[in-house]
């Protein structure tokens, strides 16, 4: 089973976070400023030895990929930033990794290909960086900016071509024109074309049900996003139902701010009161209970708090432990295996510090998550290191 783990880049100093958020801002000030908002609240996140990385740093992507090769993780997913006329942030460390053949992990692509905004930081939405798709001139610079990493013999493939993701298919007006041409230069230098996989939650959940985008090959169970989704689509008496037989957390559901029963000192704190709590158990067993599709990928989660970003307007996981992550990854491979009749799941994250979402070892369970991927893998006998 290939463990691919997304890989977030924003890890370094450049001039436009500079400019935006100021000098010296990186994914770790946000890290680093999180405050507990409840009893037991796990914030802030803290990397282990306090070892708080630039991605400039060569030395880094080498500790990262022996930690994710003697842990069994298959592959890095980096997320891509290209926006009008090739504008790029953050493609040093991506970059890198192609140039240094000796880092011998496998790896892939996603575009992040939504406009940037201050709401990335719960901000306004005041446009830091407009993102406009062009014509065929412009498609064709970002495939061959793309080729390089395309051809490298560590590149990712499914069904035999290489593994492309974007984030947000359903905002490109040209995607099929786009995606077309794609194809054609893909075969021209030698490939059969493209994979293109869908990753955002709200269209991959959308599109379960849809009509699909003959343009995009396979869509992701992009978690816990994809299931938040479903549970939002799901009937309401049911959900409700489902609510109160198991008495822990609530979701939060169409806007409503509903919180846990048992957390009584967060209901009393209504200033600090978090905007969504959801139960990490419930979470991964409505998960595993997620309808089957052909063309869908399952995804997982280590654990979910964005309130480094978003303060108290955070969606929070409650309950999460490298224990229980163990438990639902060994049923996710089997299910994964036997079900979806795939050989890939799709991890959130390897380094989503500020979103709670990291394999990567912190001060407070160490290695846990990575040695939960480890052994889930050799006890499911899909250990392929």
């Amino acid at each position: 089973m290939k463990i691919i783990s997304f890989y977030l880049p924003q890890f370094h100093t450049f001039p436009e976070n500079d400019e935006w958020w100021g000098k010296g801002f990186t994914e770790w000030t946000n890290t680093r400023k999180a405050k507990p908002l409840f009893p037991d609240h796990y914030q802030p996140h803290t990397p282990l030895h306090e070892d708080y990385y630039d991605l400039t740093n060569p030395e880094t992507m080498i500790r990262q990929v022996d930690d994710a090769k003697k842990y069994g993780v298959y592959g890095f997913c980096f997320y891509h930033y290209w926006f009008k006329d090739g504008k790029m942030l953050m493609e040093k460390p991506m970059e890198h990794f192609l140039q240094n053949k000796n880092l011998k992990l496998h790896y892939c692509i996603s575009w992040a290909n939504e406009p940037w905004t201050r709401r990335w930081d719960g901000g306004s939405k005041k446009i830091l960086m407009p993102q406009e798709y062009g014509d065929e001139k412009e498609w064709e610079k970002h495939f061959l900016y793309l080729l390089p990493f395309l051809r490298d013999e560590r590149y990712i493939e499914i069904d035999g071509k290489p593994l492309v993701l974007i984030y947000r298919p359903d905002i490109i007006p040209c995607l099929t024109e786009m995606i077309n041409l794609w194809n054609k230069l893909a075969k021209k230098n030698g490939f059969k074309g493209l994979t293109i996989m869908a990753q955002g939650s709200t269209y991959c959940r959308q599109m379960s049900t849809q009509k699909r985008n003959v343009a995009i090959n396979y869509y992701l169970m992009y978690e816990p996003g994809y299931t938040y989704c479903a549970l939002a689509l799901k009937d309401k008496k049911s959900l409700f139902e489902n609510i109160i037989k198991n008495q822990k957390f609530f979701f939060h559901y169409f806007g409503r701010k509903i919180i846990s029963m048992l957390e009584r000192d967060v209901i009393k704190v209504k200033k600090n009161r978090p905007h969504d709590l959801c139960d990490y158990d419930i979470l991964w067993e409505t998960v595993l209970n997620n309808q089957v599709y052909d063309d869908y990928y399952p995804g997982a989660f280590t654990s979910w708090d964005n309130s480094a970003r978003r303060g108290c307007d955070a969606r929070i996981v409650v309950g999460s432990t490298p224990e229980k992550f163990k438990k639902y990854l060994i049923a996710l491979i089997y299910k994964t295996k036997n079900q979806f009749h795939k050989d890939c799941i799709f991890i959130n994250a390897w380094n989503e510090w500020a979103e709670g979402a990291h394999l990567e070892a912190d001060e407070k369970y160490g290695y846990g998550y990575l040695e939960a991927v480890k052994e889930a893998l050799l006890e499911t006998s899909e250990w392929e290191n």
